[in-house]
């Protein structure tokens, strides 16, 4: 199969081509510019490197969320306006899902943590069995130091091999976990620490052949909490 991946959840913004259980092509960039600059020009440009005929692709992949919610919505309709446009399908792959897939074959537990403001972050917890990516527990908003309290009292034999952290959380939390985490624990190094297009895709072809793939115009994002104007406009109320 053939497939576009696109990233732009967090801080970087990813695309990539695969096919046939190979990524053709990828391009990432984090520096001072928004998604909404970049990730049509970067889809454009690696589309031309390897003379991709877009109408030959078999479905568009989105790092669906959490995430920045600017992120999530250029993406998503980045996303949506090709699916619609080329009548491919839309298969959706959570954020954390797809950071932890870059730790493939990884042992102990993949903690991607996203800086989500107010001392939270955006989690999930997952581990790879037989070569399978597990979810030990969904996405989910979560203070720093409840997610280090549940890491302390995991069972042993899930953290007996240690935790792994990455993800844009890691630089902004890292000293509070090492001084709250009680069992062994590691940092991801920089090529697989961000969101990677080439591992959404990965899980993407793995979810469509599972018959997850769902039509374009179907596509949300997965935002998990409201935005920080809802939640000011809902104290005013309360007020």
């Amino acid at each position: 199969m053939k497939l576009i991946a696109l990233d732009s959840s967090g801080l970087v913004a990813s695309v990539a081509i695969l096919e046939n259980d190979a990524v053709l092509a990828e391009y990432s960039v984090a520096y001072k510019k928004t998604h909404s600059q970049t990730l049509l020009p970067m889809l454009d440009e690696i589309s031309k490197m390897v003379e991709l005929d877009v109408s030959t692709v078999d479905a568009i992949a989105i790092a669906a969320g959490p995430g920045s919610f600017t992120g999530l919505r250029i993406g998503s309709a980045t996303a949506k306006g090709l699916g619609l446009a080329l009548d491919k399908p839309i298969v959706e792959v959570p954020t954390l899902m797809g950071l932890a897939y870059n730790l493939y074959g990884a042992r102990g537990v993949i903690a991607p943590i996203m800086d989500a403001r107010r001392q939270q972050v955006y989690n999930g917890l997952y581990r790879f069995e037989g070569g399978k990516l597990i979810c030990l527990t969904e996405q989910r908003p979560i203070a720093v130091e409840d997610l280090a309290e549940e890491l302390n009292t995991l069972d042993p034999e899930l953290t007996k091999e240690g935790v792994i952290f990455l993800g844009d959380g890691v630089p902004v939390y890292r000293k509070l976990l090492d001084e709250r985490l009680n069992c062994a624990h590691s940092y991801a190094p920089a090529h697989v620490s961000r969101q990677r297009a080439a591992s959404v895709g990965a899980l993407a072809e793995i979810f469509y052949e599972e018959g997850r793939a769902i039509p374009a115009d179907q596509h949300v994002p997965m935002y998990l909490r409201k935005t920080q104007a809802e939640r000011e406009r809902e104290e005013r109320m309360k007020a």
